[in-house]
This record gives structure tokens, C-alpha cells and sequence, in this order.
């Protein structure tokens, strides 16, 4: 998850009036291959059903219709801005609902949150790859739960989805950069549902995501939605 600042509310909420444009979908065969990458533990939802649930969050304007609210800092994550190999790539800007997430304050230092949401097919974040028209294609989804929360659940290990532990991100005040991205320690978990990562469906980057396009200082009103 990027630093997305939980000085969200007023900001974030009236972010987008948009004109959708449509993305292109993935074709049979990427839909295919991703969907075999992955298995269900029992009572877990597959890959092509959490598509399914997730299909409309194409259109931008439905995710913020439904509550999520772009990162009010506005940023685009690649590996390097973690301290992390360029190779691996970048994750993209990230739309989030505070509900699920438990986020009632602003940082304090850092963004912490009471919720333990696992359930992938009502994601609490939604990753978008900024595109050069302006436009924003979905291209993964993402759930996250605060370590302290979800130790105080009666929890003594992270989730796990499709039989494996998300990714536990901790910050290293020795390192100058910050691994968990302005967040209290959480576990998380990326789906890269929309865009194929030879990094894995789970990894954190794919390199076939680009921030190239991302442009932090454009005004979040002219922002265009990709999708149906």
C-alpha cells in the first residue's frame, strides 16, 4: 500500500467528476493464465470470482461512488520509492475505503486503523495505473489489516489467501526510506487481477505497471476514469 496520508476526508472525497473512457479488458487468454496461478483454500472466492465482484471498479467513478477515495497524497508507487530493486517495477495509485480499513484519524505519526477486512471479493483498496490520456485502468486490488488489530482479534499469524501469509511491512528506522510507507505495522495483500506480473499474483510491484504517466500536481478534477 502507498503512503496514502489518512488526511483524507475533506480532499479526497470530492476528487473526481469524470467522463469515463474504456479500457481495454484482458483478453481470454490473459484472463486464463492469471486465474491458473492461484488456487482456493476452501471457502476462499478463485481468481475469476473476485473479478467478477470487482469487474465494475474498471470505472473509477463507481469505486468513488462507492465510497473510496483516491490517496489524498497523491502518489504513485514504484519499487524504488521503497528502497526497493527498479526492476521490480511499480505498484501504482491507490483508491481505499477508510471504513474497512478502520482509519478514523489522521496520522498520528504514522496511519493506523482498527479494521481486519480480509474479504477479497469487497476489497478495501483498488490499484489504478494512471494512463497517458489522463484516464486511470484498474489493474489490481488489495486488502490490508493493521498488525496490532488484527493480533488484538485473536490473531497469532498474518491472513493468508489462496494458502499464502500476506506480506507483513514493518518500517526500519535504520534504512532511509520507509517500508511501511507511513503506516502503523500492517499485513497486506496485492491481487494483480487486471494486469499479468511475471512477478507473481501476489507479489508487491509488477513491472508491467508504470508511473510514468502519474502527474502529482495535476488537479484531481480533470482526472478522466478508465473503464465501462
Amino acid at each position: 500500500m502507498t503512503s496514502r496520508s489518512a488526511t483524507f476526508v475533506a480532499s479526497a472525497i470530492a476528487i473526481i467528476t469524470t467522463t469515463a473512457a474504456p479500457a481495454a479488458p484482458l483478453t481470454l487468454a490473459e484472463a486464463a493464465r492469471i486465474d491458473a496461478s492461484s488456487s482456493p483454500a476452501p471457502g476462499e472466492p478463485s481468481l475469476a470470482e473476485i473479478r467478477q465482484a470487482t469487474e465494475r471498479f474498471r470505472n473509477v467513478n463507481v469505486a468513488v461512488a462507492e465510497g473510496y477515495i483516491r490517496d489524498p497524497a497523491n502518489m504513485c508507487e514504484t519499487a524504488e520509492m521503497t528502497g526497493q530493486p527498479r526492476k521490480l517495477g511499480a505498484m501504482g495509485l491507490h483508491y481505499f475505503r477508510p471504513d474497512m480499513l478502520g482509519i478514523i484519524a489522521p496520522p498520528n505519526p504514522r496511519v493506523d486503523g482498527t479494521g481486519t477486512h480480509t474479504d477479497f471479493g469487497k476489497p478495501a483498496v483498488l490499484v489504478y495505473e494512471p494512463q497517458a490520456d489522463g484516464s486511470l485502468e484498474l489493474i489490481a486490488v488489495e486488502n490490508l489489516v493493521f498488525a496490532k488489530a488484527w493480533k488484538e482479534a485473536g490473531h497469532h499469524a498474518p491472513p493468508s489467501s489462496h494458502g499464502v501469509p500476506w506480506d507483513t511491512m514493518i518500517d526500519d528506522p535504520a534504512t532511509p526510506v520507509d517500508e511501511a510507507h507511513n503506516f502503523e505495522p500492517h499485513h497486506d495483500r496485492h491481487v494483480w487481477l487486471y494486469r499479468e506480473n511475471p512477478n507473481g499474483i501476489f507479489a508487491q510491484f509488477n513491472p508491467r505497471v508504470t508511473c510514468a504517466h502519474h502527474n502529482p500536481g495535476a488537479p484531481h478534477a480533470h482526472q478522466h476514469a478508465s473503464g465501462h
